[in-house]
């Protein structure tokens, strides 16, 4: 179902603000309320593979976001080999605060709008549309591959989750 959401983290994941960072309007998908990405992605019909989930991490004194797949888990130990020693996962207060604008939990895939750097997990980089979180656990933007590809174009990537 299409709705044009009024939450403002929606807003800023749909380009709105900061540079409008999608060249055109995604497409809004309302749904029920639906915590945890997996559920949501089961809620709306969208497979795991093409749900781009967002992982909030604290590495070199600030914070950045690994997108993988919301069928997928990450492998913490891989990403460290690739960025590093210093990378653990943040915490709900961390992302509490990093996160002001969105409901608890519902982070967007998106680092730009929120001045992180972002690094994406090859598997979620092959999918021919993604579908990211908008930041209220209502709503969710469906992403073309070029749209996903623009957004994320100067992030690393390379393989760091398992799926499952």
């Amino acid at each position: 179902m299409l709705a044009s959401g009024n939450h403002a983290a929606a807003h800023r994941a749909a380009g709105q603000h900061h540079g409008g960072w999608l060249a055109y309007p995604s497409e809004r998908l309302r749904h029920d309320h639906c915590p945890p990405s997996a559920r949501t992605a089961q809620a709306c019909h969208v497979s795991g593979d093409r749900f781009a989930k967002a992982v909030v991490l604290r590495h070199d004194g600030g914070y950045m976001l690994a997108i993988v797949p919301a069928s997928h888990r990450l492998n913490l130990p891989d990403l460290k080999e690739k960025l590093g020693a210093d990378l653990v996962m943040a915490n709900e207060t961390e992302i509490h605060r990093l996160f002001a604008d969105c409901a608890h939990g519902a982070v967007p895939a998106v680092g730009r709008c929120y001045g992180l750097d972002l690094i994406v997990d090859d598997s979620i980089r092959a999918q021919p549309e993604i579908y990211i979180e908008a930041g209220d656990h209502e709503t969710l933007l469906h992403l073309t591959h070029a749209q996903f590809e623009r957004l994320t174009s100067n992030a690393p990537h390379g393989r760091f989750s398992t799926h499952g």
